[in-house]
């Protein structure tokens, strides 16, 4: 499959991208060549390949769940930048 000049003015439009006529040309071949790439993988033989979510076959690390004691609200407060009446301060983003 080739890629034509307006397609890739069509793809750059709908990506919001401006480019420029020198910039047409290199972006036009190597789409090209990235198409005929993926044609290339088509044609291989993948019936006997199974499915996989990762390249690499690993185990899920997993941590044990813990019950752990909760901190005092002092104790959470203490790293906090500013608080008030013992609640955390924030700045007002919204007028």
């Amino acid at each position: 499959m080739s890629i034509t000049a307006d397609t890739v003015k069509h793809v750059a439009n709908l990506a919001r991208l401006k480019l420029d006529e020198r910039e047409l040309a290199p972006l036009v071949q190597q789409l090209s060549n990235i198409l005929g790439l993926v044609e290339q993988l088509k044609e291989l033989d993948t019936e006997a390949v199974t499915p996989m979510s990762h390249a690499l076959d690993m185990p899920i690390p997993e941590r044990p769940d813990l019950v752990v004691p909760i901190s005092t609200r002092e104790a959470m407060l203490a790293n906090a930048p500013d608080t008030e009446q013992g609640y955390f301060r924030v700045p007002k983003i919204i007028e």
